[in-house]
């Protein structure tokens, strides 16, 4: 629970999500601590699930990803069985970089990246159309990011 974070334990989870590959040294450093009670709490964080994981974010433009797509997926049938397995395949496919199941007029709401609008339009043709449940998409490209990856409220 959030209610179990001191001012402490927050400023230790908002540099990590500045940086997350910072020494023990410099956390410490940071957030008024020692080295050791850091590594503790840091530990305590990890271990009570409030750190997910480490990873570093790579560069869309760098890897030749220049288009990104918020694609709305509607089924016509709403069936448990299909939503699974329609799913689990979304999770298999990289260039899904999140999928949502939302409320509304769309039934899942898919962020997708691609080198550009032909290799886009592929994937849309063979892919995206052929999953399971899947009757209905629309697109929506993004033309500019003006925020992304901002971490997440620690207040």
């Amino acid at each position: 629970m959030t209610t179990d974070l001191d001012k402490t334990d927050r400023a230790i989870l908002a540099a990590l999500q500045n940086d997350g590959r910072m020494s023990n040294a410099r956390l410490a450093d940071m957030v008024g601590l020692s080295e050791t009670p850091c590594a503790r709490r840091l530990k305590r964080l990890e271990n009570d699930g409030y750190i997910d994981q480490y990873r570093a974010m790579l560069s869309r433009s760098a890897l030749g990803l220049g288009v990104v797509a918020f694609v709305y997926v509607r089924f016509a049938v709403h069936d448990r069985a299909v939503a699974t397995r329609f799913e689990r395949e979304v999770q298999a496919i990289p260039r899904i970089l999140a999928c949502h199941n939302v409320s509304g007029s769309a039934d899942y709401i898919l962020q997708v990246v691609a080198r550009d609008l032909d290799d886009y339009g592929t994937f849309m043709r063979d892919e995206m159309r052929s999953l399971p449940g899947v009757t209905s998409v629309e697109s929506a490209l993004s033309l500019r990011e003006i925020k992304a990856n901002g971490g997440l409220p620690l207040s």
